[in-house]
């Protein structure tokens, strides 16, 4: 296990400026809410707690979280973590660790929950939240869609429709105009090539298509939703927009062709494809880092020898290095990693991925490649979508019956290293 001595002899050195934070979602954190997921939890939990010995029962974590994994109510959000009325609490957490940055979510479907109907207490919390934010000196970065749509509007077909993008600028419109003097850093856009593989592809979320065709509509819209609200956000030149693009370092493990043509077709499709079209209209490039895939032929075969996250996700950290500086090279905009983090019940890896990422991001700034900030999945243990609460990815862990807070051991060390970093 990596310690404090180590980061010491490493010798980091990070900007003054550089932003050091965590990351949540509104629908996985705030909980009482009613979009199209939480009418989507109450149908399927049955189904995905039967499933979950299927999809998670090889994983060595399995035996600790079998039971909470079989039940039903692990799979419906309800009460969440009680984030949108316990915020005060979570910014002590963010405190206590040094943190000056936070990303957290807008909930469309708080603010709209009937079309043109916004609720007036609801853009009062988010300003007496953000208000708070500023007290503490820590930096807000916002996201408008993470996964969640109004069901008013999922009725009207989402943004399977390209007239309605008009509804989600007019909702980000209402966003900038009662609270975008207090906002910088805005994610139109949540990871929208995972919103339309889970949904539209693989037919694993709301609303549970397989129709690729569907879907290609659907990411096309998502695109000019981005584009509106860069245009938009950047009328006031304090506003800083990007989508948020969940992106894998991916490579060849060989020098076979087959093996090079693989991982270059892969790299265009995931990470090269969407950031292309909208780079010009993005002021910064939000990563999203959790995957290395290394291609051996024309599949992925990643070393035995990696650790997996209690999802039996393979884990690469120290390839953040790669993607940064071939990101960067190709894009030539700076980069600010708005998600990064692993399910980790027992905090027996965390420190080892933080301590690879900030080596990573090192050896990164050392090669003059322009990083904002990184911001750790998650501040919080919350409801991991279909997965439900059972996979902890929070520095902080939390208890569900009581909703006390408690920083992992993990969490605290984050806390001394940013601490030391900022000084």
């Amino acid at each position: 296990m990596i310690d404090m001595t180590e980061t010491k002899r490493s010798n980091p050195s990070f900007p003054k400026r550089f932003l050091w934070g965590a990351a949540i979602s509104a629908h996985q954190t705030e909980g009482g809410l009613n979009n199209q997921w939480t009418a989507w939890e109450l149908e399927n939990a049955k189904k995905l707690a039967t499933q979950a010995p299927y999809s998670f029962g090889r994983t060595a974590m399995w035996s600790h979280v079998e039971k909470e994994a079989t039940n039903p109510d692990n799979y419906v959000s309800g009460t969440a973590v009680e984030h949108y009325s316990r915020y005060e609490e979570d910014f002590q957490l963010l405190e206590q660790m040094g943190l000056n940055s936070f990303r957290f979510g807008i909930e469309w479907a708080r603010v709209e929950p009937e079309e043109g109907a916004w609720d007036a207490s609801v853009i009062d919390h988010y300003r007496t939240y953000l208000k708070r934010l500023k007290e503490l000196e820590i930096t807000p970065v916002v996201t408008l869609f993470h996964f969640t749509l109004p069901v008013w509007f999922a009725e009207k077909g989402g943004f399977e429709k390209r007239s309605n993008v008009a509804y989600f600028v007019r909702f980000v419109e209402k966003i900038l105009d009662e609270l975008g003097r207090d906002l910088e850093w805005i994610i139109s856009i949540n990871e929208p090539l995972v919103y339309v593989g889970e949904s539209y592809f693989q037919g694993t979320w709301p609303p549970n298509q397989t129709k690729k065709l569907l879907g290609f509509k659907v990411l096309l819209n998502l695109i000019r939703a981005h584009k509106k609200v860069y245009q938009l956000a950047c009328k006031n030149r304090r506003h800083k927009v990007s989508m948020a693009h969940n992106l894998s370092y991916i490579y060849a493990g060989d020098d076979a062709w087959v093996s090079r043509l693989s991982a270059r077709v892969a790299d265009y499709l995931v990470n090269q494809w969407i950031v292309r079209r909208v780079r010009k209209h993005s002021n910064f490039l939000a990563i999203n880092y959790y995957f290395a895939q290394r291609f051996f032929g024309y599949r992925v075969h990643n070393s035995e020898k990696n650790p997996e996250s209690d999802l039996g996700w393979d884990m690469q950290p120290d390839k953040l290095y790669e993607l940064l500086v071939e990101t960067y090279k190709k894009h030539q905009l700076p980069i600010f990693i708005t998600e990064n983090g692993l399910a980790d019940t027992a905090d027996k890896h965390r420190k080892w991925w933080l301590m690879e990422t900030i080596r990573a991001m090192d050896r990164a700034l050392k090669e003059d490649v322009k990083i904002i900030g990184y911001l750790h999945w998650s501040l919080l243990d919350n409801f991991e979508w279909d997965k439900g609460y059972w996979p902890k990815f929070g520095l902080a862990k939390v208890d569900r019956k009581t909703m006390e807070r408690t920083l992992r051991a993990s969490g605290k060390w984050y806390g001394m290293v940013v601490k030391r970093l900022r000084s």
